[in-house]
């Protein structure tokens, strides 16, 4: 009797849908910190309230975020977050596992890969403790430069996160993985790099040598309030019967609805063609607890130009002659500060070229990273005698610079001789 009601369990348990039978982990992660970059945690919050809201439990979502925005002095309505120019706090009920210092490349790899015991003590301590019968879905939001998307004190390499999705697979550590990132030249992190067999899939905000961008300006906090490619998958998440829509199909909505980057897909493609939900979770609302069908321009910018940008808008709606020269004040600093990293690269080139047809071509042109070793030395360098680069955002929008050096040939003792020389005349 009793070996018949164990087959009959087996039998109902693979009756019932994949999204049903399966345990679902989701990794949400912003990589930013300050107001300017509020749109980061604002899409970070929204996907989690999309996870709940489409059932899964939270005890299997692991959050990772700064989390100095909610209650910023900047935030016209403390403890609210919103993604859309309209929408709904999205802020409420969040839980965040690791949050401030504990937001870095190490942790969230850490995490990733189910290292419990190297995350005793640090936040939560959660971990996706996942088996090789459950799905992952894993979901960033940050800046980027080839090969590198940024934390708000380090950085995390193509080179270390594939590592360590290889030994997720080598531990059967999931029964397929889907990724989704936003960052300015995301598509770095996987092209070339990721496997066709390892069942993973990946879709990336821009291809490997263009920027992502930011989107919904709000005149209210003063900032972009989501990133382009992350609102659209979410506003399409949140409208959608995720049983009935696939990845490929919200693949292509996305690509479409991201008219200034080219939103790319890696990794086993076979995986586009199952359900949403079985990655975002399988519950349906008829009525969606967070889509806003209001059609507000998006007006997206480059990410590396929204500091600027919102200045300008700033200084557009200053309200007084003393807000508008401070606004001012600002800008020029902001600017010198760009001309500064600007000229520092050129001056690497140069020295490290001592050809000037060459330095002109090197700093014009994008060549694909292969030499890996010497470029993340090279930006190293770079972040430590030049510029902290998660300190100053905008030299991740140069650092190509030193792939075309790299792959130039020049060796890594000369790029660092040319950095300190540079670097030391400029300060």
């Amino acid at each position: 009797m009793m070996h018949l009601i164990s087959i009959n369990c087996f039998i109902v348990l693979l009756s019932l849908p994949l999204s049903m039978a399966t345990k679902h982990w989701v990794l949400l992660v912003a990589g930013s910190n300050n107001w300017y970059n509020y749109r980061h945690q604002a899409d970070i919050c929204h996907a989690y309230q999309i996870a709940i809201n489409h059932g899964i439990p939270p005890e299997q979502i692991v959050t990772m975020m700064y989390d100095d925005i909610a209650k910023n002095s900047n935030n016209p309505t403390p403890g609210v977050i919103i993604n859309h120019p309209d929408g709904k706090d999205v802020y409420g009920g969040v839980k965040i596992d690791y949050k401030g210092k504990d937001v870095t490349p190490k942790n969230f790899l850490k995490v990733l890969t189910g290292d419990a015991s190297g995350m005793k003590g640090i936040g939560s301590g959660r971990v996706i403790d996942s088996t090789s019968d459950d799905h992952v879905f894993v979901y960033f939001s940050d800046h980027g430069a080839p090969g590198i998307v940024a934390f708000p004190s380090e950085t995390l390499s193509a080179v270390d996160l594939m590592k360590a999705i290889k030994s997720m697979y080598a531990k059967k550590q999931y029964q397929q993985m889907v990724l989704y990132i936003e960052a300015c030249e995301s598509g770095s992190m996987f092209e070339g790099l990721l496997p066709t067999n390892i069942s993973v899939y990946v879709t990336t905000a821009a291809n490997s040598a263009e920027s992502s961008y930011a989107c919904y300006y709000d005149k209210d906090r003063k900032t972009y309030l989501g990133d382009l490619y992350s609102v659209c998958w979410m506003e399409d998440s949140d409208k959608e019967n995720l049983q009935a829509e696939t990845l490929q199909k919200q693949f292509e909505i996305v690509k479409k609805e991201t008219n200034a980057s080219h939103v790319m897909e890696y990794g086993d493609l076979k995986i586009a063609q199952e359900p949403v939900a079985d990655f975002q979770g399988g519950v349906h609302y008829k009525q969606p607890l967070y889509y806003v069908p209001s059609q507000v321009p998006k007006n997206p910018v480059k990410s590396e130009d929204v500091p600027l940008e919102i200045l300008r808008h700033r200084l557009v709606d200053a309200e007084s002659d003393e807000e508008q020269l401070s606004i001012i004040d600002e800008l020029k600093q902001l600017i010198t500060m760009r001309q500064a990293i600007n000229d520092s690269v050129k001056s690497i080139v140069t020295i490290a070229t001592a050809n000037e047809q060459q330095a002109n071509r090197l700093l014009s042109s994008r060549l694909k990273l292969r030499d890996t070793d010497c470029y993340y030395a090279a930006v190293q360098e770079y972040s430590r005698k030049c510029f902290d680069i998660p300190t100053y955002e905008y030299a991740l929008s140069k650092l190509y610079t030193f792939v075309n050096l790299c792959e130039e040939g020049i060796s890594f003792a000369e790029i660092s001789d040319a950095i300190h020389r540079a670097c030391v005349k400029m300060l």
